[in-house]
């Protein structure tokens, strides 16, 4: 990896970071409640220009769990792999597309951490441990917030980057 696509990283990273501070600042308990809607994972639309986002917005990720003191130590792990998985593969279909739009790729946030954080979710905050009601409700609710997110916001951001040529110009081929 060159000297660029480490720049490229470390700023997906520190955005994700403070743009999920800020949000939490502004909207406390958005980015961590069932229905969590980070603005920041926005971002991962980054993951169809360039694979320098899957490494950056995975620490990302990371950074800002283990450092939020709410976060507890199984969403270190669970958060960033779901992270990484949604970026590995928003980068393997980013020319899967629906009228210019990767919406296949845009999903991938809300495909995988609906079921990793739901589970999550469940093993916290079931009364008994794991249940399947619980964890599909969990489920759920992390789908529609990341779903939300990525096809608003993500859509948005992605036709800005393309539509005036950022994508070509920031990361050329």
């Amino acid at each position: 990896m060159n000297t660029k696509k480490i720049a490229y990283g470390g700023i997906l990273a520190a955005l994700y970071v403070v743009l999920t501070y800020a949000q939490n600042l502004l909207w406390p308990g958005s980015t961590s409640m069932a229905i969590q809607m980070r603005m920041s994972e926005a971002l991962c639309v980054f993951a169809f220009f360039t694979p320098a986002a899957i490494p950056g917005l995975t620490l990302g990720c990371l950074l800002y769990n283990v450092s939020w003191a709410q976060s507890l130590p199984l969403d270190w792990v669970v958060g960033s792999l779901a992270t990484l998985l949604a970026t590995v593969s928003m980068w393997l279909l980013r020319n899967v597309r629906l009228r210019k739009i990767p919406v296949l790729g845009l999903l991938m946030p809300a495909l995988w951490n609906a079921p990793l954080v739901g589970w999550e979710l469940a093993v916290y905050f079931g009364e008994n441990g794991f249940t399947w009601p619980v964890f599909l409700l969990n489920a759920l609710c992390v789908f529609l917030g990341e779903a939300i997110v990525l096809l608003v916001l993500g859509t948005a951001l992605y036709c800005a980057m393309t539509a005036r040529g950022l994508d070509r110009r920031l990361f050329p081929a």
